[in-house]
């Protein structure tokens, strides 16, 4: 089981520290979100905090500033072939929830199974809040790996392949993969499961099935975007993004239970 043991309210703790790194980030010149997006990520932040504590956190905060970052590697580039995120990289509300919602909503359950809202049936193994963080970890795993896939095949990407037919195609295009990009994100999936282990919301099983689970999500992330993403139009980036970290989430928690209970 996962507890939160500060002796502070950590609800209390999260609106405080959140209150002030809002106040930062505000007077910031340059942002890394917009005045909207800064509100819905305070927002997240408080619902981190006060549902898995400091380790939780740091996940996120990790996710968020190497996400940011990378993102605007190779800016003025991007920009000037017309393929660079909107705003320059800022994060709005829809970004924020776009890569968090899955998260997000694997915090609340854990927080339900501590309270006894929601209990771990007898025949399940491993225990239920054991699979939701690990759930939680693994998706902040693929939305980085996705993210840093994407950007550095963007700014650095020799060749990039359509995945679905692998017909060469321009650096930006929806379902395009490069060499570069998918290294980038593999490393980057890894750093993150490594965080999760190391802050000890996952085990050394649980890294290797964020890993695969975030390779998996990301390669399917893109052939959605080669085939039917430009088909509708409720089908934005925010939302494949959504269905990206639900996929890799979902995935690693299969793993880990089939792991469990079929293969030991």
């Amino acid at each position: 089981m996962f507890f939160f043991t500060n002796s502070l309210n950590p609800w209390l703790v999260g609106v405080g520290l959140n209150s002030i790194l809002l106040v930062v980030a505000w007077m910031v010149p340059k942002k890394l979100l917009t005045p909207a997006g800064l509100f819905h990520a305070c927002l997240l932040g408080v619902l981190i905090w006060g549902t898995l504590g400091w380790q939780g956190y740091v996940v996120v905060m990790f996710y968020f500033l190497v996400g940011s970052l990378i993102t605007r590697v190779g800016m003025a580039q991007k920009e000037a072939e017309g393929i660079a995120e909107k705003r320059s990289g800022a994060r709005g509300p829809e970004n924020v929830w776009g890569s968090a919602l899955t998260a997000a909503l694997c915090a609340l359950g854990v927080l339900m199974t501590n309270l006894g809202i929601l209990s771990t049936p007898q025949t399940l193994h491993p225990t239920l809040d054991t699979l939701l963080l690990l759930g939680y970890v693994a998706s902040f795993s693929t939305k980085l790996s996705d993210t840093c896939a994407s950007e550095v095949g963007k700014a650095y990407g020799k060749s990039t392949f359509l995945i679905t037919t692998l017909q060469a195609v321009p650096r930006g295009t929806e379902g395009a993969v490069s060499l570069e990009g998918t290294l980038a994100g593999a490393v980057a999936s890894l750093a993150l499961a490594l965080l999760g282990w190391g802050v000890g919301l996952i085990d050394l099983l649980g890294l290797l099935w964020c890993v695969l689970a975030a390779f998996i999500a990301t390669n399917l992330e893109s052939v959605i975007g080669a085939t039917v993403q430009s088909r509708f139009n409720w089908l934005t980036n925010e939302v494949v993004n959504i269905f990206n970290t639900l996929i890799g989430a979902t995935t690693a928690i299969l793993f880990a239970w089939i792991w469990a209970n079929v293969m030991t």
